[in-house]
Order: C-alpha cells, then structure tokens, then sequence
C-alpha cells in the first residue's frame, strides 16, 4: 500500500511557488531576449554583406535586384521563412540606418548589455568595433550593440526623419518600452509633441507610463512572428478555446461536404507592412480553382471585418495564387452568440460570371451560419456540463 500524502500546509507552499513560477518566468524573458538579440544581431550582419557586395562597384550595385531576389529564394529553401524579398531589404536598410561607424555612438551602444556576454564578461567597445567592422564575427558580442527585439528596430525603420527616430530609439531604451509602447508612441507623434511642448520633461516623464495593453508576458515575447521565423518553427495558435474549437469543427464540417475542399492550412500567417495577420482557415476549391480565406470572429459583424478581408484576398492574389488559378475568394463568419452570420467578400472578381459561378457552388451562406450557430451552443453546452461536474466532485 503506498502512504498517504502529507498535507503540506499552503503557507509553507505559496513561498515556494511563487518563487519557482517567478524564476521560470525570468528564464523564459531571458530566454527571448537572448534570442532576439542574436537575431538582431545577424540580421544586421546580413546586411552588411548585401550592402558590401553593392559596393564593390558599379556594376554590382546595379545587381542589387538581382541580388535580393536569388538569396530570397535561395535562403528560404535552405532555412525557412524569414528570408523574403521584403525581409532581406529591411536588413540591407537596417544596417544602412546603424552603420558600423554609428553603432558605438547609438544609444544602444551606451547602455549595459547584460543579455550575451563573452566568457570574460562584458565586451570592450573595440571588440564590438572589431566585429561590426568585420574583422571578426562574434555574434555575442555584436548583439551587444543591439539591446531593443528586432520588432523594435523594424518599427524603428518606418520613421523616415533620422532625429525622431535616434528619440524614440534613446526613450525605448530609457524607458523599457515594449513594441506595444513604441507602436502607441510613434503612432500618437510622441517625438513631433514632445518638440513642440513648452515642459519637455514632464512630456517625456508622461512617455514612460504604460498603457493596460502595452504589457508583454513571456509567452508573447517568445511567440513573436519574427523569433518564430528566425528559429523556423510553426506558431499555430488560437486566442481561446471557444474560437478554437469552432474553426476546428468548421474545418471537419467543410470537408465533410464533398471532395470539392483540399485543406491547405490553419493560422495561416501573413505579413502586410509592418503588421502581422492570421487567416484562421485556407482551403483550396477544386471545382473552381481558387482559394477560400476564412475568417472567424467570435463577435459580431462589423465593417472593419470587410476591409480585413479585403486586405487578406489582396495579399493571397499577389503571393499565395499559383499560375491558372482563379482569384481567391474571402469567407467571413461570425459566431456572435444567437446571430452567427457568413458573409462571402466576392468584389475583387474580375467578372459577374464569374462571382455568378462562386455563388452557385459554394456552400450557402445561411447554411455556414446555422452550423456555426449550433456549434457554439453545443460547445457552450459542454462546457457548462464540466463546470457542474467538477462543481459535484468538488
């Protein structure tokens, strides 16, 4: 017989824990931080070598094109994503904006590094020299010059006027801010009303406050689409549980419909500028030829989920389409509780028989929507009976 277990006392546990899940949550920061910093770190190096090849002369700057697009395809057969035309260039330009020369002047530069250290500790400003120079390549050290996430550095890119953007490097920095903070801070003009204000100080100490939804947990950090890209991993992933289950269950359900749906994935992600997107569903129609991009919205519908949408078909028309494919064609579903709705987006057809034909074959929005609709309260349903069942045992 095995002994029963001792009741351990929860003020003697709590202590204990909370200790442990503090520890685990550094680690899993530090975790991404080291990670982000390497690959900020290479990416910058990949530029050097794309901007050093274009200036090698004449002749080879004028391959720059050319240049991009072989090592495109060429790095994303070899290692993944990450490696697109629009990625490459934003590296070229990242190290054209932090020039080795600029670097060690940067306030990135002037603030410790403790993320990577070398085994004898802090790197010396001439070893970092050294590297961005290239006479060596160490990336621990070079990641040294580099303390923001590559998220940062990308948001970093987008503001044109060198002053502003040396503003919200140094405030980013001094601050702390997360790519949530920088995204808020650029976007309301921080640096145009900070110049204007008559009490820049108190401005800038307004700056350092964090908003409810500025805050970055460690799954966050670690789920970032570009640490996913640079480590090649897959980041299918749901919001909730409820939303999760019902893009299962409708994927099963249009399967079940006939042989004319071929899946082809599920969280699809996508990049437009520089702001990340998820389809939720893609199908492919074997009968017509095209893709179906399914969105799903716990929610109502709303107008904003049309022009989503439409930035979606526009997107898989320019980079998902395969050659003798008709145009994609978007789904809108929405489970709002008592009033799911589907909405097909057919406007960017090239013709009326041809979105004639779309109609005519596909699944009837009525039909979506009422399944839609008696999943969520079968799942609502089930979920109710566990929290009962777990209230009895209780």
């Amino acid at each position: 017989m095995t002994k029963p277990t001792a009741h351990l006392p929860q003020a003697d546990y709590a202590p204990v824990h909370g200790d442990i899940v503090a520890l685990l949550e550094a680690a899993r920061r530090a975790a991404a931080r080291s990670v982000n910093a390497v690959m900020t770190a290479t990416y910058w190096a990949v530029g050097q070598r794309i901007v050093t090849f274009e200036q090698g002369g004449q002749e080879r700057a004028a391959y720059g094109e050319a240049l991009i697009e072989r090592l495109s395809a060429d790095l994303s057969a070899r290692f993944g994503r990450g490696f697109s035309k629009q990625n490459l260039w934003q590296m070229r330009a990242f190290n054209l904006a932090w020039p080795a020369g600029h670097i060690l002047q940067a306030p990135s530069a002037k603030l410790p590094a403790p993320i990577l250290q070398t085994p004898s500790g802090e790197s010396s400003p001439s070893q970092i020299l050294q590297t961005v120079s290239g006479q060596s390549l160490d990336l621990s050290v070079l990641a040294q010059a580099f303390p923001l996430s590559w998220s940062a550095y990308v948001r970093l890119l987008s503001v044109k006027n060198p002053q502003a953007r040396a503003f919200y490097e140094t405030e980013a920095l001094r601050g702390g801010w997360t790519i949530a903070q920088l995204n808020r801070q650029i976007g309301s003009q921080f640096y145009e009303r900070t110049a204007l204000s008559t009490n820049k100080a108190a401005m800038l100490e307004k700056g350092e406050v964090a908003e409810p939804g500025d805050s970055l947990t460690p799954e966050q950090a670690i789920k970032d689409p570009f640490v996913l890209e640079f480590l090649n991993l897959k980041d299918e992933y749901s919001e909730s549980d409820l939303e999760d289950a019902l893009i299962q269950h409708l994927a099963d359900f249009l399967l079940e419909l006939g042989d004319d749906f071929a899946f082809v994935g599920r969280q699809r992600r996508l990049r437009i500028d520089d702001s990340w997107f998820r389809v939720d569903l893609l199908f492919f129609h074997r009968r017509l030829k095209c893709l179906l991009v399914i969105d799903l919205k716990v929610g109502k519908f709303g107008y904003a989920d049309a022009g989503q949408m439409h930035l979606y078909l526009n997107y898989a028309r320019e980079h998902w389409m395969k050659p003798g494919e008709n145009p994609p064609v978007g789904l809108i579903l929405c489970a709002e509780k008592g009033a799911a709705e589907a909405h097909y987006a057919l406007e960017g057809l090239p013709n009326k028989m041809l979105a004639a034909e779309y109609q005519t074959v596909l699944p009837d929005e009525k039909l979506l929507a009422d399944e839609l609709d008696k999943t969520r309260r079968e799942l609502e349903a089930r979920r109710i009976a566990r929290g009962g069942d777990a209230e009895g045992e209780a």
